[in-house]
């Protein structure tokens, strides 16, 4: 039994449906070019020291051409500031997975064109974030490092404590045999100097390059000793005295070009870069000095993948602006698999949670999705067929559309809730890589059934449309109205004067206005709770990476020690 589409994307509704995501597409296109915009406004500050802006320095560290995933880049969205029109998202920091002389690599640099790279408190939890995924993927982390540390007049003593995981994971991916690879552009003081300390190999630069515990004026003020920045920490005391640098580069150019020459000499055998897909609909960016990265490549898995059957253009149409509209989430998968080949599991039983086997990029792997709310057969269907790709080693990728399990008498005398446990007990204990993408709801317990960011995907990317929460906004206010109400009946209270039925209606909205708000995609994402936004019509070159990222550290097999590379 095969699905057939009857999607008509030139009705009234589809246009509808586009012209709502490409809004919400160019907002977000915005608040990333916010980023960059911003930190290029540091510009004639760099260009007067010579150096490069941390965007044109990865443009240059990457190799040309080759794809590239940016990774949580509203990070600290609605974090610095409470305005949605003046908030800087980034967290500080840019980040992403990509090619350095044929090797995949995560590359994370300080965007030292905002507060001279000072870690923001989002932007701390990118960086752990991004580590963590460097060792599940066992992927080369290479580090370019400007960072005037913490800012101390927005301190905040758990960023100091928390703080220290970052230098632990520096030291648990030399142990794992991940090497760790620094480019020391500007400072690195206190805290900041163990991030040269914990690598592997540090570059540095001459007369920009600096790391010390103390830099002068505090050294100045505990010790009263007095001392020059290069005394304490330049690049030529470091790599002539203290050994703490390997390299000694005359400016950025240089040290990216010796970054690039280590990561050539770690012998790493990796798949070749593929050529680049348009991200979005938009032309490939110049991979040049003045930008970041082109957009993704197609994925290489384990043959040679046939493009999709519907146009990816569909995914702008398909998905409802509210998750009360229905939406048949086969139309998604026909737009992302390979020649739009599916083979349905059990499409009789439980068929509000549909299951599928496909390829993409030439991956075979495991598709979940969600018609409605995850009923006790659904549950049943969804555990089996995990467990069913796990004894087949297949991927299993989640695409989230649900309001959560299904509720009421009849639901739970059938036992709703072994089941569903049943179903998360599955995700939980998956052996195979698993993969999220949030494409519309995800409500209730079924955001934990469909593998969201606390049962430890892979990756996990959200559609702009995307909205988390433990409940809708009106259900939640509706909610606390039954239960108010309730309890002043008890109290013998009235409760239909114009008095209370305005204070009602005052919290209801209160309520709802605080569900809707942080339920948002670029608010969620701004806490970093997922691994980015992405446009849907980039879900397929997105998974094909992943994938291939999942595939690639499956096969590779580093050397790991006790512990990690220790400076001599």
């Amino acid at each position: 039994m095969s699905f057939q589409s009857s999607f008509n994307p030139h009705s009234e509704q589809a246009a509808q449906r586009r012209e709502a995501m490409l809004a919400r597409i160019a907002q977000l296109r915005a608040l990333e070019d916010r980023a960059a915009q911003a930190s290029a406004k540091s510009r004639p500050v760099f260009d007067k020291r010579g150096q490069l802006l941390p965007r044109e320095r990865i443009g240059l560290l990457l190799d040309p051409g080759a794809p590239f995933l940016p990774l949580c880049s509203l990070a600290g969205f609605l974090q610095d500031s409470k305005d949605p029109e003046k908030s800087v998202p980034g967290g500080g920091v840019v980040a992403g997975i990509g090619f350095i002389n044929g090797v995949r690599c995560m590359v994370v640099a300080s965007d030292s064109g905002i507060e001279a790279g000072a870690i923001q408190p989002r932007g701390l939890e990118k960086i752990l974030r991004v580590q963590a995924i460097a060792l599940e993927q066992k992927v080369p982390f290479v580090h370019l490092v400007e960072s005037a540390g913490a800012n101390l007049t927005k301190y905040q003593v758990e960023g100091f404590v928390l703080g220290g995981a970052l230098f632990r994971n520096l030291a648990r991916l030399s142990a794992a045999g991940l090497p760790v690879i620094t480019v020391q552009h500007g400072s690195g003081t206190a805290g900041g100097a163990y991030m040269p300390g914990l690598s592997d190999v540090v570059i540095m630069v001459r007369g920009r390059s600096r790391a010390f515990l103390a830099g002068p004026p505090l050294l100045m003020a505990a010790t009263g000793e007095v001392a020059t920045e290069e005394e304490l920490g330049g690049a030529e005391m470091h790599t002539g005295v203290s050994g703490l640098g390997e390299y000694l580069a005359e400016d950025d150019r240089e040290a990216l070009g010796l970054a690039r020459q280590v990561v050539g000499q770690l012998g790493w055998v990796a798949l070749a870069p593929t050529p680049t897909l348009p991200q979005g609909g938009r032309e490939p960016v110049d991979p040049g000095a003045s930008s970041l990265p082109p957009p993704l490549g197609e994925g290489r898995g384990g043959g040679s993948p046939r493009q999709p059957l519907h146009e990816a253009e569909d995914l702008l149409s398909l998905m409802p602006q509210h998750h009360r509209e229905p939406v048949d989430m086969r139309d998604i998968l026909l737009r992302i698999t390979d020649a739009s080949d599916i083979l349905e599991f059990k499409p009789l039983y439980g068929a509000a949670t549909v299951c599928a086997q496909a390829r993409i990029g030439g991956h075979a792997v495991g598709l979940i999705s969600n018609n409605g709310p995850i009923d006790v057969a659904g549950a049943n269907k969804a555990t089996h067929f995990i467990q069913w790709m796990c004894q087949l080693g297949h991927p299993i990728v989640y695409l989230q559309n649900t309001t959560g399990y299904m509720v009421g008498k009849e639901s739970e005398q059938a036992g709703m809730i072994k089941h569903g446990s049943k179903m998360i007990q599955a995700v939980t204990n998956a052996t195979v890589p698993q993969i999220t993408i949030q494409c519309g709801a995800s409500f209730g317990a079924g955001n934990y059934g469909m593998c969201g960011r606390g049962y430890a995907p892979r990756f996990l990317f959200s559609w702009p449309n995307a909205r988390t929460a433990v409940m809708g906004g009106e259900q939640a206010a509706r909610t606390m109205r039954i239960v108010a109400e309730a309890g002043m009946a008890r109290k013998g209270l009235p409760t239909d004067t114009p008095e209370v039925k305005a204070q009602m209606q005052a919290q209801f909205d209160q309520i709802v206005h605080v569900f809707e708000s942080q339920a948002d995609v670029f608010h969620t994402s701004g806490l970093v709770l997922d691994d980015g936004v992405i446009d849907p019509r980039d879900t397929r070159a997105v998974l094909a990476f992943c994938l291939d990222t999942c595939a690639e550290a499956a096969a590779r097999q580093p050397r790991p020690m006790q512990f990690g590379v220790a400076r001599m």
